[in-house]
């Protein structure tokens, strides 16, 4: 059973917006940091955005800044991803996951991952 659960993916028209969530299945889960990546058919798990656990710090990839947000809600222990301006291009499964550091950029640096929700963008 994943330990961390995405919700808030879904079908949006070019040039829409989505919010992500993730969050932990257990109320004790704890990490350092927590990340979003993403999965096109075909492709590998691509970096987007990483949060620290306080959510004092974040780091988001080249290829969506200006577009997504990452941020966390420590009340409700649940972490975001803010996606606007949707391109075809963003089509993806978009998975949650856990690090033991922060700024950890590539899947082997995390070791607790979702299930993933998908993510699609056409016109």
């Amino acid at each position: 059973q994943a330990q961390l659960v995405e919700s808030g993916g879904g079908w949006v028209q070019t040039g829409g917006s989505l919010t992500l969530s993730c969050a932990p299945s257990t109320r004790t889960f704890r990490s350092y940091a927590m990340g979003w990546f993403r999965q096109a058919p075909g492709m590998g798990r691509q970096f987007v955005a990483t949060i620290r656990w306080s959510g004092d710090n974040s780091f988001i990839s080249p290829t969506v800044r200006g577009r997504f947000t990452i941020s966390r809600n420590n009340a409700k222990n649940t972490m975001y991803l803010q996606m606007n301006n949707l391109q075809p291009e963003d089509t993806a499964i978009y998975y949650c996951a856990a690090a033991r550091e922060f700024a950890a950029v590539t899947a082997s640096e995390y070791y607790e991952w979702g299930q993933g929700t998908q993510v699609t963008v056409s016109s």
